[in-house]
């Protein structure tokens, strides 16, 4: 609902062409997300989860409005979604609550524009 929500506002925000910008700029935003997704798959490496938030939120952001946008959805349903699956995982405990704040930063820290290499763990193959 917040998708449709946030398209109808930014439709009568920007207007017809302006629209078409957005979605374009929200299309590529996920194609970077998903990038960096898959490349924190790939990598399979321990302590590079930040820097590849950092890293798809940068890329997303860099597209515009729509991109930043964009990277800002799909972070915080990643993040919702992951505290319902600790919930079901670990009980009430709070277990992961601070690894979805950290991850929320460097979310957060992409999307401002601010260098990912911040949290590049050293060793991580410069392929990534």
């Amino acid at each position: 609902m917040k998708l449709l929500t946030g398209l109808v506002f930014c439709s009568l925000v920007l207007g017809g062409e302006g629209f078409f910008s957005f979605l374009s700029e929200a299309y590529e935003g996920a194609k970077d997300m998903w990038r960096a997704c898959s490349n924190m798959r790939e990598a399979n490496y321990i302590g590079a989860d930040k820097y590849f938030h950092a890293q798809g939120n940068n890329e997303a952001a860099q597209r515009g409005p729509g991109g930043e946008w964009a990277a800002k959805v799909i972070s915080d349903a990643r993040e919702q979604s992951q505290r319902v699956t600790d919930l079901f995982k670990h009980g009430n405990s709070g277990h992961g609550v601070e690894d979805s704040r950290a991850d929320q930063r460097a979310n957060q820290w992409g999307r401002s524009g601010k260098d990912p290499n911040h949290f590049r763990p050293e060793g991580l193959p410069d392929k990534y």
